[in-house]
Parts: C-alpha cells; sequence; structure tokens
C-alpha cells in the first residue's frame, strides 16, 4: 500500500483506465523469440497460408471481425517476421478494446469513476490538502471529485494566514479537543494499533503538547497591519504587504458587523482604485433590501478585503488550500482528457456567507461549464451524452424559500411577524445550506438519507450518499428495495471515517449492488483502486451497468433465499486456464534498485461475486465491504531476474461460481520472493468481459501505478 505526499500529474498513472489505451511492445528479448518461434512453428511449416492466419486469428486468437479484416487485408502469406510484427501490435494486448461507448441512458445506469476527499496527498489525519490533487485524478478520468469546503480566514495580500494569538491558541486549543475526540471514539483495537504508528505519535504530541505563543502588534490608522508571531519551538514572522491603494477606511468596532458579510463576486475588469487579487477579482459586501412581500435576495457592494473559504478535512491536521485555487484546478482540467460530464460533489461546512462566496466564486470560475438553471424541476435524469463538457454539481438539497423563510436563509436576524417564532427557529435550523448554493446542484441534489421510504426517495434527481457500513446495514434490511432504488436513482458509497491511511473498500461489493458512484482514496495505492482501473480501462469513466441494473424493466420476483442481484443478471460457472510463457523488463519494486536480488513470481487472482452476496445470506457484504485477496487464486515458481522464463507453467481455475462477466476481475501481480515480505513490483488488473484469449502480452504497472515497458506473455 503506498501513499504519496506529492502527487505525479496523472497523465501516465493508472487508476481511473489508463490501462485500456493502446500498447505496443518495441522489441523482444532472445528468451521471447523463442517462445515465438515455437508459436509460429506450430500452427504451420514456413510461411503461413491466408488460410492459416485465419484459422489462428479467429480460433487461438478470437480477434473481432474489424480487426480480422485489418490483418487479413492483402490476402499474402504470413513469413515469420510478419507475425512478430503482429505480435507487437496493440491487438495483442490482453484487455479488449471497450466497445463503443453508449451514453444514451439516464445518469444512473452507469458506474462513474469517483475519487473521495479528493484534495488529500496522503492520509486523512495529517497530510497536505493540495489543488494538484485535483489535476492528478482528472487526468487519470475521475469522473466525480469531492471538495470539503470550511470557512477562512481573512487573507493577506500573500493568500496566507495571519492571526493574533489569542486568535491562535483559540484555534489550537479547538483543534486539540476535536483531534482528542475523534481519537477517544476509535475502537480500542484501532486505537492501539494507531499509537504504535508515526501518524499516531504525531497525533499524541499535537494533542498533549501546548504550544507557547507570544504576538507583537503595531498598526497605525494609515498603514496596513504588521504582526510578528512567534511560536516555541519555533519562530515565525508574518508581514503584510501593504496594498497600493485603498477604496475603504480601516475597520472600525461600529463596522464589525458589516465585516461579517463581505463576499466576492467576479470582476471581468479591474478598475482604478481597486483591490483586485490575484485571480482579478474584487471583493464584495452583502446587505439586505426588503419589498413588500418580504426580503429580497441580498445585493452586493464592493470592498477591498475579505475572507474565502477553504477546503481541507475538517478537525484533522490536515492542511488546507484555498477553494478558489480548487475551482481554478477544476475548471483547467476537469476534461482535458474526456468531455463526458464531471461530478463535483461539495461537502459544505461553511456559514451562509461565506457559501455566498462559494457561489460567487464558481460561478466566475466555471463559467461556461455549469448547467443553466432549469425553469422546472425535471422528472428524469438526463443521459451522460447530452451533458458533455459540463460541470454537475452536487451538493445538499434546500427547498426552494417562501416569503417566509426567505428572511432566514438571507441573514435576517429577525422573523417576520406574521411567523411563528418557533417555526421560524426549525426553517433556521434545517437551513444550513442557502438557497442561492442549493439551487447549483441540478440533476444531483445531495440528501440526507433516513430511509428507502422517504418522499426524496423518489425525486429523480436525488442521490443518498452512505458509507460502506451504512451501505451493509441498508443491504441486511432492505435488499431488493436498495438494488431496485439504485436502478433508477443515484446512490454514492465512501470509505469509513477510520480508514486513516487512506486505505480503500472494495468497489465490486458495492457495484453489484447497483450503486453508481463507489468513492476512493486516489491518493493510496492498493486493490481497490486497481479493481477501479480494470473496471473503467480505456473508458471515459462512464461504464453502462449490465442490463439487469438498469431501468429498463421490472425485476423477477425473488426466489427464496435470494439477493435481487442474483435475478438481475445471468451469472455463469467459469474455468479459466492462463499459461505464462515469459516476463521482460519487469518493474522493481519501490526502492530497490539491484536486479540481482529481485527473485519475481507472478500471482493471478480471480475475484468474483460471492455466494453470500448471490444468495442474500449475512455474508451479502463481505468483510463488510474491506478490500481483500481474490477467492480463487494461484502464482508461478519464483525466478531471477527483470527477464524471468516460466516456460509456460499453467495456472487452472475450475469450476468457479456465480461469475458476471461484467463485475467480475482477473488481477495479474508480480511480487518480489523475499523473507518476511513478498513486495509489490508490478501489477495489472483485467475486468471479466475484456479479458481476451490467445497469446497476449499483460502490460505492466509498476508500484505506484505508473505505466511501464514491463509485460508478461
Amino acid at each position: 500500500m503506498a501513499t504519496f505526499e506529492h502527487l505525479p500529474d496523472g497523465a501516465h498513472q493508472a487508476g481511473g483506465g489508463v490501462s485500456g489505451r493502446v500498447h505496443q511492445v518495441r522489441a523482444f528479448k532472445p528468451h521471447v523469440l523463442d517462445h515465438l518461434k515455437k508459436v509460429y512453428s506450430a500452427y504451420g511449416k514456413g510461411s503461413w497460408t491466408p488460410e492459416q492466419t485465419a484459422v489462428f486469428l479467429k480460433t487461438v486468437q478470437h480477434d473481432t471481425p474489424s480487426e480480422l479484416a485489418l490483418e487479413l487485408a492483402d490476402d499474402k502469406d504470413w513469413a515469420q517476421d510478419t507475425f512478430f510484427k503482429y505480435m507487437t501490435s496493440s491487438v495483442t494486448s490482453v484487455v479488449a478494446p471497450p466497445e463503443e461507448q453508449d451514453l444514451s441512458w439516464p445518469l444512473s445506469a452507469y458506474f462513474i469513476s469517483s475519487s473521495h476527499n479528493t484534495y488529500l496527498t496522503g492520509n486523512q489525519l495529517s497530510s497536505d490538502s493540495s489543488a494538484d490533487a485535483y489535476k492528478n485524478v482528472l487526468l487519470r478520468g475521475g469522473r466525480c471529485i469531492e471538495v470539503d469546503v470550511w470557512d477562512g480566514d481573512e487573507p493577506d495580500s500573500d493568500s496566507d494566514t495571519s492571526i493574533s494569538s489569542s486568535d491562535e491558541e483559540g484555534t489550537t486549543s479547538k483543534s486539540k479537543k476535536r483531534l482528542s475526540s475523534v481519537k477517544d471514539k476509535l475502537p480500542s483495537s484501532l486505537a492501539s494499533k494507531l499509537e504504535k504508528t508515526s501518524l499516531g505519535k504525531k497525533l499524541d504530541k499535537h494533542i498533549s503538547t501546548t504550544p507557547t505563543t507570544t504576538a507583537t502588534t503595531a498598526t497605525s490608522p494609515t498603514s496596513p497591519k504588521s504582526t510578528t508571531r512567534t511560536t516555541s519551538p519555533k519562530s515565525t514572522t508574518k508581514t503584510t504587504k501593504p496594498s497600493t491603494t485603498t477604496t475603504t477606511p480601516p475597520i472600525s468596532p461600529t463596522t464589525k458587523k458589516d465585516k461579517k458579510k463581505r463576499i466576492k463576486i467576479p470582476n471581468s475588469s479591474s478598475k482604478t482604485g481597486s483591490n483586485p487579487d490575484s485571480s482579478g477579482t474584487t471583493p464584495l459586501t452583502k446587505t439586505s433590501s426588503t419589498s413588500s412581500t418580504g426580503p429580497a435576495d441580498p445585493t452586493l457592494h464592493r470592498v477591498t478585503s475579505l475572507k474565502e473559504p477553504r477546503v481541507y478535512h475538517g478537525y484533522t491536521l490536515t492542511k488546507e488550500v484555498s477553494f478558489r485555487e480548487v475551482c481554478v484546478a477544476i475548471r483547467d482540467y476537469a476534461f482535458a482528457v474526456t468531455d463526458s460530464p464531471l461530478i463535483v460533489s461539495l461537502e459544505v461546512h461553511c456559514s451562509p456567507e461565506q457559501q455566498l462566496t462559494m457561489v460567487a466564486i464558481i460561478n466566475e470560475t466555471w463559467a461556461g461549464l455549469l448547467l443553466p438553471e432549469p425553469k422546472e424541476d425535471a422528472t428524469s435524469l438526463p443521459a451522460p451524452g447530452d451533458l458533455r463538457g459540463k460541470i454537475l454539481v452536487k451538493v445538499k438539497y434546500a427547498p426552494p424559500p417562501s416569503a417566509s423563510s426567505t428572511a432566514l436563509s438571507s441573514g435576517g436576524d429577525t422573523p417576520p411577524e406574521n411567523v411563528d417564532p418557533n417555526s421560524a427557529a426549525k426553517a433556521k435550523k434545517a437551513s444550513k445550506i442557502i438557497h442561492a448554493l442549493s439551487k447549483l446542484g441540478i440533476y444531483t441534489r445531495g440528501v440526507s438519507f433516513k430511509s428507502l421510504t422517504q418522499p426524496e426517495a423518489t425525486m429523480p434527481t436525488h442521490i443518498f450518499s452512505l458509507s460502506e457500513g451504512g451501505v451493509s446495514e441498508v443491504h441486511a434490511k432492505s435488499a431488493r428495495e436498495l438494488f431496485e432504488h439504485n436502478r433508477c436513482y443515484l446512490m454514492r458509497a465512501y470509505p469509513s471515517g477510520l480508514r486513516i491511511r487512506s486505505s480503500n473498500l472494495d468497489p465490486a461489493v458495492f457495484w453489484r449492488k447497483g450503486i453508481q458512484v463507489v468513492a476512493l482514496n486516489w491518493q493510496n495505492w492498493d486493490e481497490g483502486m486497481m479493481l477501479n482501473e480494470g473496471m473503467f480501462a480505456g473508458t471515459e469513466g462512464y461504464v453502462l451497468k449490465p442490463e439487469g441494473y438498469r431501468p429498463s424493466k421490472p425485476l423477477p420476483e425473488p426466489e427464496a433465499g435470494t439477493a435481487p442481484q442474483a435475478q438481475a443478471v445471468m451469472h455463469y460457472t467459469m474455468d479459466l486456464t492462463i499459461t505464462v510463457l515469459a516476463g521482460q523488463d519487469l518493474p522493481l519494486p519501490l526502492g530497490d534498485t539491484k536486479p540481482t536480488g529481485f527473485r519475481p513470481y507472478l500471482k493471478v487472482e480471480i475475484h468474483v461475486e460471492e455466494p453470500g452476496e448471490r444468495h442474500g445470506t449475512t455474508d451479502a457484504v463481505p468483510d463488510d465491504g474491506k478490500e481483500k485477496e481474490g477467492e480463487y487464486k494461484a502464482k508461478t515458481k519464483s525466478l531471477k531476474g527483470i527477464d524471468p522464463d516460466w516456460k509456460g507453467q499453467e495456472l487452472v481455475f475450475k469450476g468457479i461460481p456465480g461469475v458476471v462477466p461484467e463485475l467480475s476481475f482477473v488481477r495479474f501481480l508480480v511480487r518480489d520472493d523475499e523473507i518476511g515480505k513478498d513486495s509489490l513490483a508490478a501489477w495489472a488488473c483485467v475486468r471479466l468481459d475484456r479479458l481476451r484469449e490467445g497469446y497476449r502480452f499483460v502490460h505492466l504497472m509498476d508500484g505506484r501505478g505508473w505505466r511501464r515497458r514491463g509485460w508478461c506473455l
């Protein structure tokens, strides 16, 4: 399991489908050539006639009609060199090219390549938040990303945060209290394991250490504030740079209330005397105007400074990044590799004032990429093909405010006289998301899950979000209803909050429940991300579900003792034989530099639906959705070096039941045979319906998910 504090750009990194791109073999080493010569000799003496070539391509390789048309176009004999040329082509990859994508079904009919806590570069407690993490995921083909947004602080001219000692102490005290609370809630077994890790020691140190902080502040009516902050054991000095022009006087105690209402909206041109930030925008303040029917939408007036929302993992030690910077990164890379629609899942923890800032930043940064506000609510979900080049905002749904509730959501301090105080209090408590932000969610309206029978469960545009444990609970009580819901409506599953090292769940378990958006920690490299790569290889981040998982026809009545997924699609019993000939240029395990000490073996695992899932027993969500080895596995013997010759060892799998090809996977793992640990050197993952027969090359990724030139035949 590998995590990375400094993420690569993602253009050549797996996780979202890079293995489905064109792969070719450049040259063969002698031991591989020997195997290919034997293959050529086995199917004909001398040159192959067109008839012999056709027999080989059809009955051994099972090439497609379109491939055959190209390969047999010249109707000439195949000499040995012609055969070698064929074997170097992309046609001989073990991964079949995806069928032409049909993006005409409703959104609920697709599995969508999805990221959890996209902003993090490492673990869930102390890693950095970075806009580059969005670039990485989007270049790898992610089509649903997550942004956790919190109130920001007053920025200085360096876009950093300068705070007084009292503010710092208060923030530190709150952070410690929250972290201590989080730690206390961990199960004892997990807490004891955490204490022994470097992450746990860092957490304990932060909770127990009381920093000594002193501050010296000098201000003048005509110059900006300068703050010198000294913190034991480290000392830092921050001085804000004066702006060249100022259009408003310094904030005084009498204007504190106005200061709270500052937000920012786009400014298309920079005017003399304004104080735009680096993105060319100018701050605004908010005031409320009223009419005879009650308070109207707030109006906005320009000011010279304000605080902007930040993105980070709340109640942890993770570093933050500005919401604006994240939005810019999303804009720049949203459609860099595909124009299929991008879902941006907003987890909003901001005050109403900063939510207005979010709206302004979104409208400015994503101008032209957002869907227009509809005149009326949608009665069905659109098709991804109709949303190309568009960003779909997923945000908590807040019903349109009535005249009375408008006063509450627009910042009024007291309700109108004709509103009952008790109902006003309830409305204010329930309205955590302002309508101006909520209405950006058009086809992806987040709704808090209570049950599958709650009124919102039939709203076409809703999407429920459940943790992996939440899915298990719902499935245990209402398996058929859960499956039926996910045929017609959207659902998102995400990893447990206890996965502090950013490990992943087994996504296939949740895909088999019909869940479209299975969010994974892309900054981590493990089985979950390998399966995600196998699912979305060569696609646009959208994979059409098997027919029985779509809203095409009613489900048949369930047989006794079976889960709905057993009735929805055909299940097969599979026999599979993999003959391993040789490897060439195998990557070394991460950190290794000496090929002479490398003892690779190839392990093959089959990931299929387990009996408990299919028959609706207590093991319907195996191991609570935790990732694990495939139930069916076999391996070769260990050899030496990066060019092993396994000489045709057979790995045989017989009578595997309950196979749904579109939801089953074959993992190829190259490991180093070591004492005490078998480090991962390279891997590949193929969805079973994309696994090609015949003599094929398995193109390998290294331990970081990077494409390498190594392969196995």
